[in-house]
């Protein structure tokens, strides 16, 4: 398990349970609208109020309805991970949207595809190497090269200054429009103060030396992008983003719901709240000792490892490994066991794909049901581009 993991006194209150629950099917995803707006605020309060800092990452709200929250609130930059997000954005109010993954094949003529059926929203994607770059060639598709400042996951790496150099310029002599550079630095996620911000810092120095020679030789850099949940605190903190020729925008998705990980951080100091949990019933209690609800790992992420979650409320339940569905959970010595048939809430430990394992949400407000919403972006689009699948039907 890594260093930071929510262990803390949950903030619960009885607006967090479902008063009229007895016809739920369990297990349930559970949103607060009012907690989800109150994360929103708070994001924005440390961008002093200014949403356009903020490239929100949808890979975790996933929801139409919770897109809609934020561009209400004035967010109308987004980044995404897949088709299906990219297209749930465009449909759902966003102005400019990054898809920061790098597509190729039939995902790239896809995006072709929704950047045509949504003329006015700005779409951009990532490239690392020439043929990504020419493959966007007689589009209006902007272009973010992905430096890779040691996650290794995507992207040129960062000291490669010539390389990067010679794709800025194959941007532009393709014709197309180079949006500036994205940097992910998610390799910090379990690191602590001040190791974080000493590690963030020295990363966020490099790239102002990469942005110093992308200028020097001609080329404006119009935007910087940096930060996921656990660096977007370092990243705006560093003074070497302020007052420059370039946008700087943070791109954290996670603090819109919070999970066990990202709270350890961030309930504290910043005021975020839980506003996802997965509700679920004890089913069995299987030997002295343990009981079993229904929360297994196709109901709440197991990829974080184990334990996959807190159980909320409940200070001596202690989640085990999961099966499919099945959640034992260890009692702790001479607390009482919950009985079967009573309902658990359990706050995950990575809420991105936790939300993803599930068709549809719960809206909560005071307890209360107020509307059931399809979790929208979930999954894949395809496999088969629509104008393939007409084919086939004719």
């Amino acid at each position: 398990m890594g260093s930071k993991f929510f262990l803390g006194e949950f903030p619960w209150n009885e607006h967090y349970r479902v008063t009229d629950s007895g016809d739920l099917i369990t297990p349930a995803l559970v949103v607060y609208p009012e907690v989800i707006a109150a994360n929103i605020a708070s994001t924005l309060k440390l961008l002093h109020g200014n949403a356009s800092r903020w490239r929100a990452h949808i890979k975790t709200a996933k929801l139409a309805y919770t897109l809609r929250m934020l561009v209400e609130r004035g967010v109308q930059n987004f980044k995404c991970a897949t088709t299906l997000e990219l297209l749930v954005a465009c449909q759902n109010g966003a102005a400019d949207v990054l898809l920061a993954f790098p597509v190729v094949g039939g995902n790239a003529r896809r995006v072709q595809e929704i950047a045509e059926q949504f003329p006015t929203v700005r779409i951009s994607v990532l490239a690392e190497n020439e043929a990504q770059i020419r493959q966007w060639q007689g589009s209006r598709i902007g272009i973010f090269l992905d430096i890779n400042p040691g996650m290794d996951r995507t992207g040129i790496e960062q000291q490669h200054q010539d390389q990067i150099l010679d794709l800025v310029r194959a941007v532009i002599s393709a014709g197309l429009e180079f949006r500036g550079l994205h940097y992910y630095d998610g390799q910090y996620g379990n690191a602590e103060e001040p190791e974080l911000s000493k590690a963030t810092s020295a990363g966020y120095d490099r790239l102002l030396v990469l942005v110093g020679k992308i200028e020097s030789g001609g080329t404006r850099v119009p935007e910087i992008i940096t930060a996921g949940t656990p660096t977007f605190p370092s990243s705006l903190a560093f003074e070497g983003f302020r007052g420059r020729n370039f946008v700087h925008r943070i791109s954290p998705g996670t603090i819109v719901y919070g999970d066990a990980t990202s709270l350890a951080q961030l309930l504290k100091e910043y005021g975020y709240a839980p506003a996802v949990l997965v509700l679920t019933r004890v089913v069995s209690h299987p030997s002295a000792g343990l009981v079993t609800c229904d929360g297994g790992h196709k109901a709440v992420s197991a990829d974080a490892g184990v334990p996959t979650c807190v159980v909320v409320g409940h200070p001596e339940l202690t989640a085990q490994s999961p099966s499919e569905e099945h959640l034992p959970m260890r009692v702790a010595n001479g607390a009482v066991a919950p009985a079967v048939g009573e309902e658990l809430y359990l706050l995950p430990r990575h809420v991105c794909p936790t939300v993803n394992n599930f068709d549809r949400a719960l809206v909560v407000r005071k307890g209360k049901i107020e509307s059931v919403e399809q979790v929208s972006a979930r999954g894949h689009e395809g496999p088969l581009l629509p104008r393939a699948i007409s084919a086939i039907q004719r």
